[in-house]
C-alpha cells in the first residue's frame, strides 16, 4: 500500500504507539514539538510517516 494513502493517526493512536499520555500529546503541540499534525475539520491527526520521520530526528542518546 502506498504510504500517502495509509490511514490517519487519531491523538490517541499517536498516544498508544508513543506509549505517552495523550495529555503529552496534546502539550507537546502547545510547545511546537512532536510529529507534524494536521488538522482536519475540528480533528487533529498524524501522518504514520511523518511520526516515523520525527522519531528518525530524534536523538539516539538516553540521559
Amino acid at each position: 500500500m502506498n504510504p500517502r494513502l495509509a490511514k490517519l493517526w487519531t491523538v490517541q493512536d499517536l498516544a498508544e504507539y508513543l506509549d505517552v499520555p495523550v495529555k503529552t500529546i496534546y502539550q507537546w503541540r502547545c510547545d511546537g514539538y512532536g510529529p507534524r499534525g494536521r488538522k482536519v475539520g475540528r480533528w487533529v491527526r498524524f501522518d504514520p510517516e511523518d511520526v516515523r520521520i520525527w522519531l528518525d530526528s530524534l536523538p539516539d542518546r538516553v540521559a
